[in-house]
């Protein structure tokens, strides 16, 4: 019995054939009926598809029954040091190093004591012009979780 491939494995041919046939996440998205930020976290090996999904992705990308097998596992999460390296990754860590602890107090403010859910949780990006340079927009969308004693 041959072991079922490994999730960064999928990633790697799922964007290899993405780029090859000229596709976008957002149609591929589309293709799974998923928003494109979490439809592009799954693929890249955060999420689990469903079984329906995972087969969707695998036609329109032409790719075999192991890379649908291995989108269909539940993930492993956890911070990679090479990925933490990216410099656009680094750059929310460093945005959340200079804004954590405000939006944290401003949390409590508003909500009182509690977290914001990264389970229970959307996330989108879209583009804003600008005169002065266009503009990334990501919002976090996560349900406030209340501590209860």
């Amino acid at each position: 019995m041959k072991p079922i491939m490994s999730k960064p494995e999928a990633a790697a041919l799922v964007t290899a054939a993405k780029t090859r046939r000229g596709l976008s996440w957002a149609r591929i998205a589309d293709e799974i009926g998923a928003p494109v930020v979490w439809a592009t976290a799954a693929l890249l090996g955060r999420h689990p598809l469903s079984e329906e999904q995972a087969r969707a992705v695998c036609r329109l990308l032409e790719l075999d029954d192991a890379v649908a097998e291995s989108l269909m596992l539940q993930p492993v999460r956890g911070t990679d040091p090479a990925v933490m390296s990216d410099p656009t990754i680094y750059r929310f860590v460093e945005a959340l190093s200079v804004y954590g602890p405000a939006l944290k107090e401003l949390i409590h403010e508003e909500f009182g004591d509690g977290i914001m859910s990264a389970i229970n949780f959307r996330v989108d990006l879209s583009r804003r012009e600008d005169p002065e340079g266009d503009r990334v927009v990501v919002t976090f969308d996560g349900k406030f979780l209340d501590y209860k004693w």
